[in-house]
């Protein structure tokens, strides 16, 4: 059996190329002016035997040198080439021995790992891009694989950014936006990627930056989007409005309300919501969870009786100190330790805890914050709304509209 060597062989050149082009460095040189792009020639690694593997395992080496060969540019007529140097040794004399490889020009590492197609793709669209976005050189050089990536698409990707530079911040829903061949779903689809770019060609003035990620494109890009709503059920029956007692409105719409109850009750989860005993003078806002900063901008709330309920867990707690940030004298409701402890039964696991510092809670909050937080009442406990008996929340609710 033949000994184990380590030698660079023809496939270990390619496979280095390989990665050049998977990491993008060899479409770089393709963007005028780029920086850190590669140069040719461009040398590779080399790992070739020893003197006194040279000596010991002769045969061996002139097969290693006569691969080598084969697949180098000579014998190709494209591809690397070999320097030579010629070693000595006691045994055998004189011989010639490859020093180095390198690829001679770009075209060379191209044809090498056989991207010329691409390669002539991507250099199209480089030079239709950069004659009307000059700006957008530096992100092609940074990422020219996710330029490439949408090359059958990139005519409609430009008429998108197009139409942005010149409509900033037009305040248009998506579904209002005209551009020949390209329909509302095409922007849904690709919002990373147009953020990327439109980061790169856009005024900072008119980009909101205080928002990112596709999840926030159209506020980031000074589009409409689909408004915050507020759930929230009229729980006193001589105040419904013309019959209507569960009602979804804007948190523009709800902020500017002034309903003439004098309790608001705020329940984390939908369907204890939906369930919410009646109540005079009363309504419940439901489901938002953290988002009760939707409710920030309502300050009729801040002359009502306010009361929050939200799971005992870690997340429950925190969502309560949100919420008190803009509405400091809110109450909590069947949030302490004795209804915890009275429903240890009913305990089930929080599966990633919060453990951030809580600023707006009460002293006996705060405590019980703390004891779920370092695990004192057992790991990462937590009590479920929907576990505590109906009669005790009926029980508990007529007690926060009597106080």
């Amino acid at each position: 059996m033949k000994p184990k060597d380590a030698w660079t062989r023809p496939k270990d050149l390619e496979a280095e190329l390989a990665r050049r082009w998977d990491r993008g460095e060899l479409l770089r040189p393709l963007v005028p002016d780029a920086q850190d792009a590669l140069s040719f020639p461009l040398p590779l690694r080399l790992r070739r035997p020893t003197r006194r593997e040279l000596s010991e395992r002769f045969d061996d080496v002139r097969q290693w040198i006569a691969e080598l060969e084969r697949g180098s540019h000579d014998k190709r007529g494209f591809g690397y080439q070999l320097e030579w140097e010629e070693v000595s040794t006691r045994s055998l004399g004189k011989n010639r021995v490859p020093l180095r490889a390198f690829v001679p020009t770009h075209d060379d590492a191209i044809r090498l790992v056989g991207k010329r197609r691409q390669a002539a793709g991507f250099e199209r669209l480089t030079t239709e891009t950069l004659e009307r976005f000059p700006a957008l050189g530096t992100w092609l050089a940074k990422k020219p694989l996710r330029a490439l990536e949408h090359a059958a698409e990139w005519n409609s990707v430009l008429a998108v950014i197009d139409w942005f530079r010149d409509h900033p911040r037009s305040e248009l829903y998506p579904r209002q936006i005209d551009i020949p061949g390209v329909d509302t779903k095409f922007m849904q689809k690709r919002r990373g990627l147009l953020s990327e770019i439109l980061d790169e060609i856009l005024d900072p003035a008119v980009i909101d930056t205080s928002v990112a990620g596709a999840r926030h494109f159209e506020q980031r890009y000074g589009l409409l989007s689909k408004p915050s709503l507020v759930r929230f059920r009229i729980l006193d029956p001589t105040l419904r409005i013309q019959g209507l007692s569960d009602i979804s409105a804007t948190a523009a719409e709800f902020s500017r309300l002034d309903l003439p109850v004098r309790q608001v009750f705020i329940a984390e989860n939908e369907t204890n919501g939906l369930a919410f005993p009646s109540a005079p003078s009363s309504i419940v806002v439901f489901g938002l969870g953290y988002d009760v900063m939707r409710l920030r901008d309502a300050t009729w709330l801040r002359q009502k009786g306010v009361d929050y309920w939200g799971d005992i867990d870690t997340h429950g707690f925190a969502m309560l100190s949100r919420l008190r940030s803009f509405l400091p004298r809110a109450r909590s409701v069947l949030m302490d330790r004795e209804t915890l402890l009275a429903h240890r039964p009913f305990w089930v696991t929080e599966p990633e805890p919060f453990t951030g510092d809580l600023p707006n809670l009460s002293d006996v909050e705060a405590a019980l914050y703390e004891a779920l937080r370092s695990g004192e009442l057992g790991e990462n406990v937590r009590l479920e709304q929907e576990r505590i008996g109906y009669s005790q929340v009926e029980a508990a609710i007529r007690a926060a509209v009597r106080a």
